[in-house]
C-alpha cells in the first residue's frame, strides 16, 4: 500500500486546513493511521493517531481540542481536520499507517517506530 498526502498549504493564525492521507494499493481498513510533523530543525513528533474502526483516536499535547482526525472507509482516506492554527504548527506533515492486513489495528501508537507505511508529506505554513 502507499500513501498519498495532500492539503497542506498556507494559513493564516486562527485559520483551518484539512489534509488528506489516501491509499492505493491496498486497503487502509484495518490499519491504525497517523499523522506526524516535522518542523525545520526539529524532531518529528506525534500529531494524531487513530485505530482501525475509527473508535478511538489519540492526539499530541500540543493539538487537543483544535485537530480532529477522521476516516472515512469509502473513500480509503483519512482527514486531518486543523482548526485555530497557529505560527508554531508550521511544520511539514506526514501520514502513516501501520499496516498489517492480516490483524485490525486495535491499539493506537504514538511512536513513529510502530508505522511501516509512509506518506511523502505535505507542507503547512501558518503566518501570523
Amino acid at each position: 500500500v502507499q500513501l498519498q498526502a495532500s492539503g497542506g498549504g498556507l494559513a493564516q493564525a486562527g485559520g483551518s486546513l484539512r489534509l488528506s492521507c489516501s491509499g492505493s494499493g491496498g486497503t487502509l481498513s484495518s490499519d491504525v493511521m497517523g499523522w506526524f510533523r516535522q518542523a525545520p530543525g526539529k524532531e518529528r513528533e506525534f500529531v494524531a493517531a487513530i485505530n482501525w474502526s475509527g473508535g478511538s483516536t489519540v492526539y499530541g499535547d500540543p493539538v487537543k481540542g483544535r485537530f480532529t482526525l477522521s476516516r472515512d472507509f469509502s473513500k480509503n482516506t483519512v482527514y486531518l481536520q486543523m482548526s485555530s492554527l497557529k505560527p508554531e504548527d508550521t511544520a511539514v506533515y506526514y501520514c502513516a499507517a501501520h499496516h498489517d492486513p492480516t490483524t485490525l489495528g486495535v491499539f493506537v501508537s504514538t511512536l513513529s517506530a510502530d508505522y511501516n507505511v509512509w506518506g511523502q508529506g505535505t507542507l503547512v505554513t501558518v503566518s501570523s
